[in-house]
């Protein structure tokens, strides 16, 4: 089963915490496209988008839509002053230069060393690869934001990934609906649950073994 939009926007909300005053941030499609709903007013951020887009806002108010103006997803943007636009082989290059302090990205299945699968299920046909790679390999801070397990309810969560790779050891931080982990020296290290779950549920239904933080605190 998916998730529903107010545990989507719960994710997005606890991810934009992440990102503080002066940083160029790049939102993936899914749920890391809410993140920019949830930044606060005052931060003077930078949000890029892999279609050419540098000083993207929030979601505009209903009526007010530029047609012209969308995020990577294909969905309706607002403009932050002092926005810039350019080609895509701009914005890829301001992505491998090392430019973004942090991307949130979408996954299918991340291990516990980080690894991170998020292109393709075998067999299934998608419309390409994006900037994953790029941006898993290039930004300064990987934070992944995702369904704790499958439809099937299956970890995505694992010891080692069974997708084909984007890329190794990239993520630093997987946000879900039930916790936060930070991936350290190949290890998951659990230092917040997401209420009402608790350490127990997240245990039971990651598929990697976990380091759960002497400190742990609780997402509302």
């Amino acid at each position: 089963m998916g998730l529903g939009i107010e545990t989507r926007h719960r994710i997005a909300r606890r991810a934009a915490l992440e990102i503080s005053n002066g940083m160029i941030v790049n939102l993936g499609i899914g749920i890391p496209t809410l993140v920019a709903d949830y930044i606060e007013n005052d931060l003077h951020i930078m949000l890029h988008t892999e279609n050419g887009i540098l000083g993207m806002g929030g979601s505009p108010e209903a009526g007010s839509e530029d047609g012209n103006l969308s995020n990577a997803g294909g969905y309706p943007v607002s403009i932050q002053p002092g926005a810039s636009y350019f080609d895509s082989a701009t914005a890829f290059g301001i992505i491998r230069k090392g430019l973004l302090d942090v991307t949130i990205l979408g996954a299918l299945e991340v291990s516990e060393r980080g690894d991170i699968a998020n292109w393709i299920v075998p067999g299934k046909r998608v419309p390409g690869m994006g900037g994953a790679i790029d941006l898993a390999q290039k930004a300064k801070k990987v934070i992944i934001l995702m369904n704790h397990t499958d439809k099937y309810g299956n970890p995505k969560i694992v010891r080692s990934c069974s997708l084909p790779l984007t890329v190794k050891e990239g993520a630093d931080m997987i946000i879900t609906e039930k916790a936060v982990f930070h991936c350290e020296d190949g290890k998951l290290v659990l230092r917040e649950i997401m209420s009402p779950y608790t350490v127990e549920d997240v245990i039971e239904t990651t598929g990697a073994p976990i380091v759960v933080d002497e400190h742990i605190s609780v997402f509302q």
